[in-house]
């Protein structure tokens, strides 16, 4: 199903992961990153591409998940997947402008992780995902979830 993303990446640093779940391993230049440059960035993914999942992913190679194989050190090469990036608005964050806030809507198997790595590489730098949020699966929006309140008065109608 398609689904919808939100969430922040972090122009200039680089992780092992791709996200904030490991440490700072490499830093690039930001400064020059216009903010055009990053609409442009954007842009430039939407539609059918090809993209390389990152090695910390669920993926299984030989029987085993690839992130198993990460946290050993190995290293095995991924072959490319052919997903669809249907919207990619993104803007630089008024508090930190290293911080780029975005939404994705994409195809199945698609990694935001590698959507981010891929956009730092292409702006002339590096970035990691640092916040990430799944909005919509399908026709299932946040927008049209319950509350906890909500969630509460339905199961107290179902019960009794």
């Amino acid at each position: 199903m398609v689904k919808g993303y939100t969430g922040v990446f972090r122009i200039g640093e680089a992780t092992s992961t791709w996200d904030a779940d490991s440490p700072i391993i490499q830093r690039e230049p930001w400064e020059h990153i216009k903010d055009e440059d990053i609409k442009k960035g954007a842009a430039s993914f939407c539609g059918e591409i090809w993209q390389v999942p990152p090695m910390f992913s669920a993926i299984k190679v030989g029987g085993e998940k690839m992130y198993e194989k990460a946290r050993r050190g190995e290293t095995v090469e991924l072959s490319p997947r052919r997903i669809s990036i249907f919207r990619f608005d993104i803007e630089r964050s008024l508090e930190d402008r290293q911080n780029l806030i975005f939404r994705v809507t994409c195809s199945k198997g698609t990694y935001i992780r590698s959507l981010c790595a891929d956009l730092g590489k292409a702006l002339g730098s590096c970035a990691h995902l640092t916040a990430l949020r799944r909005d919509l699966i399908g026709k299932y929006s946040v927008d049209d979830a319950w509350d906890f309140q909500e969630l509460q008065e339905q199961i107290t109608k179902s019960y009794f």
